[in-house]
């Protein structure tokens, strides 16, 4: 077995994405009320304003099952070169970010919508190679 196992890339990005999506949810639950406000103000002007503390909920509960379907899937690539769960992992990590998409454009936050684009991208090429 190699440091990286015999899938490199794909560790490597389900690493990136545990890392990102586990220091999100973190934050929401450290700091609840402070990421509420934060989100209630950025959507103030959005249709989303009235919804803020729920659909955040739901967002925090999808990154939380992520990072955990990620983490038991680089276990399992690791030990019997199995993708499926770190698969599903990477599918709800880019269904958070379609969220957070839609989110950012409905706040009018093209510059914040755009910077998404990065973690989509790195996103689908997780969920390519663990695919292939």
């Amino acid at each position: 077995m190699r440091f990286l196992s015999n899938y490199p890339t794909e560790i490597l990005i389900l690493l990136f994405l545990i890392i990102t999506y586990l220091i999100s949810a973190i934050e929401k639950i450290v700091d609840w009320k402070g990421s509420v406000l934060y989100i209630k103000d950025h959507f103030k002007n959005s249709p989303l304003k009235n919804g803020v503390p729920f659909l955040l909920a739901i967002l925090l509960v999808v990154e939380i099952i992520a990072v955990v379907l990620m983490i038991i899937g680089v276990y399992q690539i690791y030990t019997l070169e199995i993708k499926e769960i770190a698969l599903l992992g990477i599918e709800l990590s880019a269904i958070s970010i379609i969220f957070m998409l839609i989110g950012q454009r409905l706040a009018k936050d093209y510059p914040g919508a755009m910077s998404l684009g990065v973690y989509f991208i790195i996103t689908l090429c997780g969920a390519y190679l663990l695919n292939s």
